[in-house]
């Protein structure tokens, strides 16, 4: 995924630290083998060259991201995608590395060739459909649900105290060890000086989706192109890492359309800049949580 982990966690006193990291490393593996874009052989790469018409029997992992993808894409409108795979290598985000800014008729080439209202999926069977020449990217909820995953594998392990980060993805379980909850601070993106915001993680998960990090790198999918609506951080509180992460990504793009926020009652914070202009937005969910 490009990016490190921590886990925090009270152990209890007869704990297999080292068996503990190695199955955290397998985990992860595993999530990557499936859900990387830039490994060749991933689950995803796999169904990606699948030919049209092909069904794919999807592993439990990558069938509960797709399911959640749809939703989150449903809900959105489209801000939210998972089928994005060829404006991303387009824009020169992925694999193929950066490439010159694309022209009208290519990007109209790759939005037709993706959308995720041309997928098809058969919950019984956990199976996805190929239309032809479809490209996934998981990329905007795999952090999030490797975070929930491993958080998972500890309270299966009798670890249920614990912070879980993957490239700033948080899920946060049980109590630090001092009785107080899991803190996390919410980072002022714009370096204004304004001290970070504090929040408690307990049984529940942050993730925030951004251009302050590593610049501009938002793709609106329903118009192919840059996002131009001014954000530059969305972080959403959700009850898991996976739903937190993948409606940051939508109201990234979404906002300052609502709909997304008032109909799922999202307790998020937004920044805006627009020229010298900075907003910083706190949904009323939000609020009630840090107040």
């Amino acid at each position: 995924m490009g990016t490190r982990w921590t886990v925090v966690c009270a152990l209890p006193a007869a704990a297999d630290r080292d068996g503990l990291r190695a199955a955290i490393d397998a985990r992860l593996r595993a999530i990557v083998d499936q859900m990387s874009h830039w490994e060749p052989a991933s689950e995803l790469c796999r169904f990606n060259a699948l030919a049209p018409g092909d069904w794919a029997d999807l592993s439990p992992d990558f069938a509960a991201v797709v399911d959640l993808s749809l939703r989150v894409a449903h809900a959105s409108g489209g801000a939210f995608d998972p089928a994005i795979g060829h404006l991303v290598d387009l824009w020169g985000f992925g694999p193929p590395g950066p490439q010159p800014e694309p022209g009208i008729t290519a990007i109209a080439e790759a939005q037709s060739a993706g959308g995720w209202r041309r997928l098809r999926r058969d919950p019984a069977g956990r199976r996805l459909r190929q239309p032809g020449g479809l490209a996934l990217d998981l990329s905007g909820v795999a952090k999030g649900y490797a975070a929930d995953a491993i958080a998972n594998l500890l309270a299966e392990r009798a670890v249920r105290h614990c912070l879980v980060e993957i490239g700033g993805e948080c899920v946060g379980r049980g109590m630090r060890p001092d009785g107080d909850p899991w803190w996390v601070d919410l980072e002022d993106p714009i370096k204004t000086g304004r001290p970070p915001l504090r929040l408690a993680l307990h049984e529940c998960a942050v993730a925030t989706s951004g251009n302050y990090v590593r610049g501009d790198h938002s793709i609106d999918p329903r118009t192919g192109c840059a996002t131009t609506n001014g954000v530059v951080s969305v972080s959403v509180v959700a009850r898991t890492g996976a739903l937190a992460d993948a409606l940051a990504t939508a109201i990234l793009v979404a906002y300052p359309g609502e709909g997304l926020i008032k109909e799922q009652g999202i307790a998020a914070r937004i920044v805006v800049q627009i020229g010298a202009s900075i907003e910083e937005v706190l949904t009323p969910k939000f609020v009630r949580m840090i107040a």
